[in-house]
């Protein structure tokens, strides 16, 4: 085998495990994200009595979504206090060469400000504040599963 190719198949192992770290990264936050976003429980607001008819909690949980390279603003209709349809969305559109790209996970809810900023008891701490404590933890753990 020549240097030449020993170097080229060292720099795609190099590139194939970016990808990877990347990749869990990306779909850890994602996932921290959403289990951390509050649903909503008339029983414990200040005015159970304001909740509106037929109102079911979910509808935070269910709005996140991943994107490359620019913000997208989209509102999605779901109700879902598990956040199994916005995990299913980010896991479905984080590329498998996910290495050099900018990578957003939002909510485009206009109320989502609020509920980081401590407005429900659910999180009063937020929850991309804490997401962002645990980022490089995270891409530790990514690092050291490679191993």
């Amino acid at each position: 085998m020549s240097f030449a190719l020993d170097i080229q198949k060292f720099a795609q192992h190099c590139i194939d495990n970016a990808d990877l770290v990347v990749r869990k990264t990306v779909l850890d936050v994602g996932k921290s994200l959403v289990e951390r976003t509050p649903v909503g429980n008339p029983e414990l607001w200040q005015n159970p009595d304001n909740k509106p008819d037929g109102y079911v909690g979910g509808h935070a949980r269910a709005n996140w979504s991943h994107s490359i390279g620019a913000l997208v603003n989209q509102e999605f209709k779901e109700i879902d206090a598990t956040g199994g349809a916005s995990i299913d969305r980010i896991i479905s559109s984080v590329p498998v060469k996910a290495a050099g790209k900018v990578h957003y996970i939002q909510n485009s809810l206009p109320y989502m400000q609020a509920l980081e900023d401590g407005h429900s008891t659910q999180a009063p701490n937020g929850m991309a504040s804490l997401t962002a404590i645990e980022f490089k933890d995270m891409i530790s753990k990514a690092v050291s599963e490679l191993k």
